[in-house]
């Protein structure tokens, strides 16, 4: 058994330094240290517990076990329930994870990083079609003039006008909304950066019915009928409903009313990129 280092506490052995749950544990720190997003840091934790369960059964448990060919057979497990981009997102975080135990110099200095000599999977060429404007009005249509009705026809509109993601935008608060100019503040934006988006007249006069129906205290824009924010899964939950209303094929996903307003700021001459900082 290697020796590392003493502390006050005793002798730290590598066995114990390398120990995947441990590491992983200093690794999330180390990215809550660094101010990353809530949502980031889920994101890390549920692809690397997909790793170790992994490892689990292949009786690994220290970083010191893992070779390229051991990484290889997990992405390959991983493609028979993952469809590629799912498997991808898990290699681009264990890559990360890899990357940081060597910036820490937490391996000896003769251990090879095996990430180094895995190639990241393929991702599919795949054209993904932004939601059509007249499916975005068939999705209005179905939103008779209720609570959840007028709620969603405002969140439909909204998420076409804002172009924002779709935490983002659920992570709005009333305070965040100048009903006056339609300006939306979205507080911390991709790398925590504030911006300003605008909404259209139409957006707007769906708001306020959807305001005339509030009975809550609750300070978030968005919120469920039992007066708490609306979560991303209520908001899928919420796309799927209203699409299978509107009798439209395919999934609907918050994503792609953003792929229809960079479309729609394509054609008007709006350089998009600077729309997504």
């Amino acid at each position: 058994m290697s020796i590392l280092k003493t502390q006050d506490q005793g002798i730290i052995s590598l066995s114990q330094m390398d120990y995947l749950p441990i590491l992983i544990e200093s690794f999330l720190i180390d990215r809550k240290a660094q101010g990353l997003s809530g949502e980031t840091i889920l994101f890390y934790q549920k692809k690397l517990k997909y790793f170790i369960k992994f490892c689990e059964a292949q009786a690994v448990t220290q970083v010191i076990q893992l070779t390229p060919d051991l990484i290889r057979r997990y992405l390959l497990e991983l493609s028979e329930r993952h469809n590629p981009g799912g498997v991808h997102a898990c290699f681009r975080t264990l890559r990360t994870l890899l990357l940081w135990v060597q910036e820490e110099e937490i391996m000896p200095n003769n251990w090879h990083n095996p990430i180094h000599r895995v190639k990241a999977p393929k991702l599919p060429n795949e054209l993904l079609e932004p939601i059509r404007l007249h499916d975005v009005q068939a999705l209005v249509d179905t939103c008779k003039h209720s609570f959840s009705g007028t709620r969603d026809k405002a969140m439909i509109l909204g998420l076409l006008d804002t172009g924002a993601r779709a935490q983002e935008f659920l992570n709005l608060n009333l305070q965040d909304i100048e009903l006056s100019t339609g300006a939306v503040l979205i507080r911390q934006g991709k790398g925590r950066k504030p911006r300003m988006v605008f909404l259209g007249r139409k957006t707007l006069r769906a708001i306020r019915g959807y305001f005339h129906f509030r009975r809550d205290t609750n300070s978030a824009l968005w919120v469920s009928v039992h007066g708490e924010r609306m979560t991303y899964s209520a908001l899928g939950c919420l796309l799927r409903r209203r699409a299978q209303l509107a009798r439209l094929e395919g999934i609907l996903t918050p994503h792609d009313f953003w792929r229809a307003f960079a479309l729609i700021m394509l054609r008007n001459g709006v350089d998009v990129l600077l729309c997504k900082n």
